[in-house]
């Protein structure tokens, strides 16, 4: 398969005929091939976004909402070809891709295309001054989105959604990682009647062309999705342009359990917030703290329901641990784990899995670890694989340090019945999104996004719209 970009409508080769090799992970394999985009293709995405930008941005919200909810239903319509398409490039099960990743890529687009009609501004009459303030809130220009490879399909539109149905032009860079289903939303697009150049998706390196989108001096707001030492760097180049930035960053998450949960559901969540998608999913809870009373019962019982996961091809749908998702970073998490001996004790997992016929994919048992030392590397730094700690704790006072005692504050789980140390906890957890006596229940009208090194700014409902629009006051004295 031989992915192309996609500039002005068509699709293109990149301008300097290099190639990088996509692989299958769960073969291993070669399965085709990416451009790999220079400056070049950047400035040709850039001029086309630039071009669409007059026309794009007066036309009119209702015009605008139907494309976006036209591309959402055609989504839906594709079910099969894109959720096909996504576990392939990714390795996680197909019916995870089927059930939630394109489902949520058509809601995407179907919530913003509606959310914008609603999208409304502030009016502030000066009385006594016979004068009227009100907020003109207007497109930016050309903004770049850049997107990772865990939920390849799902996260790229929860940025191009917004951005577009605010009135902005886009160029956008899916991770060469798992550029297939951005591909292929290109056809999806000229589909649904999106005008030429107003999306722009260019296919390669974030050294090269991520770089190339960030440093561009026309290209005026960035959101990106990744780690946070690339965070770091974006931030870096954009700040001296005086760049709109919305860094949705890494997580080293707790799960924090108290003896008077709802025991049941809480085991079941706490499995599935532990291994979803591999484990490759910055809200995973990875640092899982029980009390003391209930931690030999748990660790039991969690040990038991992490054995009976099923690590296997991800077209299976007995599977529930496909493949993770790069030779490279299936490197990374073994050298945790290695780490992890040194560190802890390994209750279960830990190992490579080698599957018959699929020798050389990149599987991994589900592995837990129990540590008694909040501060090692493998509790601080994060892993993103199918790897939690678990550790217990005796007081409020103790597990709330521990919790808050990470360079990360993207999410945290608390699971209690008692409504006085949920609103403590929730007030004092150092995290931009927390669930009570759940995980991950999303609703697309809430904020989303982290503190500290899990980023800056927010997505999600208004504030998605707000961070791709420019306010503007106007006064009239009458």
């Amino acid at each position: 398969m031989k992915i192309k970009n996609f500039i002005n409508g068509s699709f293109q080769n990149p301008v300097a005929n290099e190639w990088l090799d996509n692989y299958n992970p769960a073969y291993g394999k070669v399965y085709g091939q990416t451009p790999n985009s220079s400056k070049t293709d950047v400035e040709l995405a850039f001029q086309a976004a630039k071009n669409a930008f007059p026309s794009w941005s007066q036309t009119s919200v209702d015009t605008r909402s139907k494309i976006l909810i036209k591309i959402s239903e055609l989504l839906e319509t594709h079910l099969q070809r894109f959720a096909e398409a996504e576990s392939k490039d990714n390795g996680k099960p197909l019916h995870l891709a089927k059930s939630i990743d394109i489902p949520r890529a058509a809601s995407n687009f179907r919530f913003f295309g509606n959310a914008i009609t609603q999208f409304s501004s502030e009016s502030h009459e000066s009385i006594g001054e016979n004068a009227i303030n009100y907020t003109l809130r207007q497109p930016i220009g050309v903004v770049g989105c850049i997107s990772p490879w865990n939920l390849p399909l799902y996260l790229f539109t929860w940025k191009i959604a917004p951005a577009l149905a605010s009135g902005n032009c886009v160029v956008a860079k899916p991770s060469e990682i798992t550029p297939v289903t951005a591909f292929l939303l290109g056809e999806i697009c000229n589909e649904a009647g999106l005008p030429k150049g107003v999306l722009n998706i260019v296919h390669g390196l974030g050294t090269t062309a991520g770089q190339a989108i960030v440093e561009h001096p026309e290209i005026k707001a960035i959101s990106f999705t990744g780690g946070t030492k690339t965070g770091a760097a974006i931030a870096k180049i954009a700040a001296p342009l005086f760049k709109k930035l919305s860094l949705e960053l890494g997580g080293k998450n707790p799960n924090i359990i108290f003896a008077d949960c709802d025991y049941e559901t809480m085991l079941e969540t706490t499995l599935r917030s532990s291994f979803s998608n591999q484990g490759q999913i910055c809200l995973c809870g990875s640092r899982i703290f029980v009390e003391a009373s209930i931690y030999e019962k748990f660790k039991t019982d969690f040990i038991a329901k992490t054995q009976q996961l099923k690590v296997g091809h991800p077209s299976q749908n007995s599977t529930d641990i496909g493949a993770l998702v790069s030779k490279t970073h299936l490197e990374k998490v073994l050298n945790y784990i290695e780490i992890a001996k040194t560190e802890g004790k390994i209750l279960c997992g830990g190992n490579q899995v080698i599957i018959p016929s699929f020798k050389n994919g990149y599987y991994l048992e589900p592995t837990i670890i129990e540590i008694d030392n909040n501060n090692c590397r493998i509790n601080q730094e994060e892993i993103f694989g199918p790897v939690v700690t678990i550790m217990p704790f005796e007081t409020e006072n103790n597990v709330l340090e521990m919790a808050n005692q990470s360079e990360y504050g993207l999410s945290a789980t608390l699971w209690t019945n008692n409504l006085k140390r949920s609103m403590q906890f929730t007030q004092q957890l150092e995290a931009g999104i927390i669930w009570v006596n759940s995980w991950m229940l999303r609703d697309l009208r809430t904020p989303f996004g982290g503190v500290k090194s899990s980023g800056m700014g927010r997505e999600g409902g208004l504030e998605s719209l707000r961070f791709f629009t420019k306010t503007k006051n106007v006064c009239i004295k009458y």
